[in-house]
This record gives C-alpha cells, structure tokens and sequence, in this order.
C-alpha cells in the first residue's frame, strides 16, 4: 500500500494542490487539505473498486474535502467570493518572455475574477475541465453526476463567465470588442 500511495502522491499531489487552491483560493489551507485527502485516501484506499481512473477518484475526494471545509467555515459563501491571492501563482512555462507573462498573468486574473459570479458547482467544473483537462465523462465521474449534468452545468458557467467578463471589458473602457470563451 505504501508503494501505491507514494505513486498516486507523486503524479497527482500537484493536481489535487491547485485544484483545491483554486476552490479555497488561499494558500495554507490548500496545502492543509491537500492533507486531508491523501489521509482520507490512505485510509480508503481499499474500498477504490476502480470503476473510475484514480486521478477522478482523487478529484473527488478532493471536492468532498473542499465542501467539508466550506460547511465548517464562518461566512463560507462570503469566503467564496474573496480576492485570489496572486503573490502565490508559479508560472507553468519558464521560456515565456516577460511581456507574455504580463499578459497572460492579466487574463488568467481577468477570468480568476469572473468565477467568482458562479456558483460552487460551476466552478468545480469549470477548475476539472479547464484547468485540470478532465473530460466530460471523467469530470462526471469525479463529482458523481451524469454526462449531461456536467455538460449542462458547463454551459450555464461558460455563459456566467462570459457575461461577466464582458461587463468587467466593458468597464475598463473597450465596449468595442466581443469576449470570447470557448474551449
């Protein structure tokens, strides 16, 4: 078991990190409950029949954890709708020359600020399909609902971001231009 726990540290311990980071949008819990679900794998390990790869299996518990967190927060859904912290956010790609970065830094901002307008469930899927390239059917194994919900649930997000960043466009004065989101 040990063995197997190591291997499933190593490869996914990264992906759970920004996952609940993105969920929780502070640093030290997001390492603190990291925590929780490799404590919750280890002691489930078991029981994983491998109906589900283990990457969704480990993203699963991951959400579970986060809305456990949540429900013992004070005030969780105003929580929710905190400022990222982007003094925290470590670059993928190191060859990217530092206008790129600027850039790039500014609209993963620009949308970072827009999930906040949905709700939980949006953002979850949004964060698996997204960020962690999930598809639809390992995204739906994750959070234990149907393709069609995912998709469904996909849309309505991709259609809240979008409303608000064009609204968000619209306020920094560049009402000419269509936002665009689409994957």
């Amino acid at each position: 078991m040990d063995s197997v726990f190591d291997e499933l540290y190593q490869k996914y311990h990264h992906d759970v990190f920004q996952f609940l980071f993105y969920m929780v949008r502070n640093k030290e819990h997001a390492e603190d409950l990291v925590q929780e679900v490799y404590i919750r794998v280890y002691k489930s390990y078991r029981r994983f029949e491998g109906k589900s790869s283990e990457k969704t299996w480990l993203f699963s518990i991951a959400r579970n954890v986060a809305i456990d967190f949540f429900r013992k927060q004070k005030g969780w859904k105003e929580r929710l709708l905190e400022k990222f912290d982007w003094s925290t956010e470590q670059l993928k790609d190191g060859s990217s020359i530092p206008e790129e970065i600027t850039v790039q830094k500014e609209e993963i901002r620009w949308v970072y600020n827009c999930l906040e307008f949905c709700t939980m469930d949006q953002r979850s899927v949004i964060i698996l399909r997204y960020i962690q390239d999930l598809s639809i059917a390992e995204t739906a194994q994750a959070l234990g609902w149907t393709e069609s919900k995912v998709k469904t649930t996909q849309h309505r997000s991709l259609k809240v971001l979008k409303k608000h960043m064009e609204m968000s466009y619209e306020k920094e004065g560049a009402a000419g231009e269509k936002v665009r989101v689409e994957r």
